[in-house]
């Protein structure tokens, strides 16, 4: 018999990242041949792609509109490849804006859909769990309030855990990465992640940068800027300036982390790698001020930064839209910079949300469930 024909897909870096290693343990356990839209990650993985990700990775209203053709090309793409393979499963990795249409379209071909990483609805438009009831077969969630959350709106969703945990550490001490790169071990190391999209560097990394002159005036600060999967120093060239002196470093994010006395990161799944890497950090975010205005009617929870979310309580600064400044930026990293108690009582906020995360296996225990679900089709 031939393989079966499953289609995966992932919007962004960290969906790539987790579909990546979700392919190879779902075909470790069964006979599959995977095809889809991703990244890098899912390519070294052995997924066919058919359709990059980075075609459509956007944030906000007016990226969309900025992207709709691209959009509509990988649509198109996607749904053609899709008839001629006729897969028997699609896995559809958070991205709800692009996977809530998508599983509506293929609900239609009578292709049932697993909601591979949940969206989190329950922080921003609850109402559209109900699109999520209808249109997939099943859920899998990687925090462990949100299985309840789903389940409680009809939604069969399993608790997973999440897939960072058990698979993020540092390569190098701080003294090798410090050697390796340029550094002094012995002086200050600040963290810059300012995200895996065109439109967040484009709004992160001017501030930022000033932020960086403003902290090493009268200081010996070293700023290092991890950069996230699938982006290349040429994306940042227009940002750096000759007299802020910042390290681009590519492939050694967890090592930067790891290194960091202080890092400043980008709101998303490089605040729960931080968390895990045990760094202490400030999250920032800026959106286009239509998608801001928006986002503040839509989103329901009092905090932004996951981290915050998990905690349940306010455990790292957040500065978002507004409050995301140069100056606001450079105080509060010096303020944690020049007091190791102020870090070391964010260290034991994160080691809450550790705990909170969930034990190791996460992509294992998706792989056995989706695993099963094949079995019971082919039964």
């Amino acid at each position: 018999m031939p393989p079966t024909q499953i289609l995966i897909s992932a919007g962004e870096a960290s969906g790539d990242m987790y579909a990546a290693r979700l392919a190879t343990a779902l075909r470790a356990r069964a006979d599959v041949q995977l095809f889809g839209m991703g990244g890098p990650r899912m390519r070294e993985a052995g997924v066919d792609t058919i359709a990059d990700c980075s075609e459509v990775s956007l944030v906000g209203i007016v990226e969309i509109a900025k992207k709709y053709p691209a959009l509509k090309r990988v649509w198109k793409r996607i749904l053609g490849e899709t008839t001629r393979r006729n897969p028997r499963l699609a896995i559809l990795t958070d991205f709800p804006g692009f996977h809530l249409r998508l599983a509506r379209a293929l609900k239609r071909k009578k292709i049932p859909s697993v909601y591979f990483v949940c969206p989190q609805f329950w922080a921003w438009r609850p109402w559209r769990a109900n699109l999520v009831r209808r249109r997939f077969v099943r859920g899998l969630c990687i925090f462990p309030f949100e299985q309840e959350w789903y389940r409680s709106r009809g939604v069969p969703a399993d608790f997973i855990g999440h897939p960072l945990v058990g698979n993020v550490a540092a390569k190098r001490t701080r003294a090798e990465f410090a050697a390796e790169s340029g550094l002094d071990a012995a002086k200050p190391i600040v963290a810059l992640l300012p995200g895996s999209r065109a439109g967040e560097i484009a709004h992160h990394m001017p501030p930022l940068v000033q932020a960086c002159r403003m902290m090493g005036r009268g200081r010996d600060v070293q700023f290092v800027l991890a950069l996230a999967p699938g982006m290349s120093k040429s994306q940042f060239a227009a940002y750096l300036q000759p007299d802020v002196p910042i390290k681009v470093v590519e492939d050694v994010t967890y090592d930067v982390l790891g290194a960091a006395d202080v890092a400043i990161v980008s709101s998303g799944t490089a605040t729960v790698e931080a968390a895990l890497m045990n760094a202490p950090m400030i999250v920032v975010y800026r959106l286009a001020p239509l998608t801001a205005a928006i986002a503040r009617w839509l989103v329901r929870t009092p905090m932004f930064a996951m981290v915050n979310l998990i905690a349940g309580k306010r455990v790292a600064p957040e500065l978002v839209q507004k409050d995301f400044t140069p100056e606001r930026v450079a105080r509060e990293a010096l303020r944690l910079l020049d007091s190791p108690e102020a870090r070391e009582e964010m260290r034991k906020g994160l080691a809450e949300v550790r705990e909170r995360l969930g034990p190791p296996g996460a992509i294992d225990r998706a792989a056995e469930i989706i695993a099963a679900m094949l079995q019971q089709t082919n039964a």
